[in-house]
């Protein structure tokens, strides 16, 4: 019988799908996404996988039905005002193959908050209360309007602010694995002179992910060379080789810790 103190940590690990025609016509700019990766990251999940899909339900559909099979959490973002072409709760319903309706405490809540605010609670706005059969409401701080959680698919608004608030609301409920370490070795040289050594160190240490990202600063070409692994052990070996090979090589190098 193994001992379970030997075996390995879990890799948690989510995909994001962005929802809505604007960011993929480049009206809006995704902001959620990168804010949504360092949040995980900090948790102990790793952001693994994107897509971004238009207001169509049969792409949302199968973007969440494909993920939510292959991944610990799904988050999605976008979708879920009041007007026509907020179709996530919808879709949502679809891909779980559950009704929806108008929820009664998010009905509540919304009005609430409508009352109070002075603003009719119309046809347009009980939209926003419209969730799953089965789903769990996700508290909105900002605008009230809440999102909901099926499953391991969560779902919140598109609004940078708003989601960042409604991620918080959900945070503790994340239980997350072993946080990805990340060190970086700047470089001044192209990086096609250091891609093959870089490719013969992640032979030698598997459990690190290398990349290289170039950059040019005032006539300068030069590579940031990126490790990250949970290992804190093997990212230093795999570092201090790197670094040893640059200095070796008489590269100028910036080190990180």
């Amino acid at each position: 019988m193994s001992d379970p103190k030997s075996a390995p940590a879990k890799i948690v690990t989510a995909a994001i799908v962005v929802i809505g025609d604007e960011i993929l016509s480049g009206r809006t700019q995704d902001k959620n996404m990168a804010w949504l990766a360092g949040r995980l990251n900090d948790i102990g999940v790793q952001l693994s996988e994107a897509r971004v899909v238009p207001d169509i339900e049969a792409e949302i559909v199968a973007a969440v039905n494909a993920l939510r099979a292959k991944f610990d959490y799904i988050f999605t973002t976008g979708g879920i005002g009041p007007t026509h072409d907020d179709i996530t709760a919808d879709s949502i319903a679809a891909a779980f193959n559950v009704g929806i309706d108008h929820h009664p405490e998010a009905m509540a809540l919304l009005t609430r908050h409508y009352e109070t605010s002075g603003i009719e609670f119309n046809d347009a706005r009980k939209r926003m209360a419209r969730i799953p059969d089965g789903a769990s409401l996700i508290n909105n701080p900002v605008s009230k309007a809440p999102g909901f959680r099926i499953e391991n698919v969560y779902v919140m608004a598109g609004v940078p602010t708003i989601m960042q608030a409604m991620f918080e609301e959900i945070a503790p409920q994340i239980l997350g694995g072993p946080k990805v370490l990340s060190r970086t070795i700047g470089a001044g040289l192209p990086e096609g002179r250091v891609a093959e050594k870089l490719g013969a160190l992640q032979k030698i240490y598997p459990d690190v992910s290398m990349g290289s990202y170039p950059y040019f600063r005032q006539g300068e070409v030069g590579t940031n060379l990126v490790l990250r692994s949970i290992d804190k052990a093997m990212l230093d070996a795999a570092y201090d080789a790197l670094a040893a090979y640059l200095k070796g090589e008489g590269v100028f190098v910036v080190e990180t810790t």
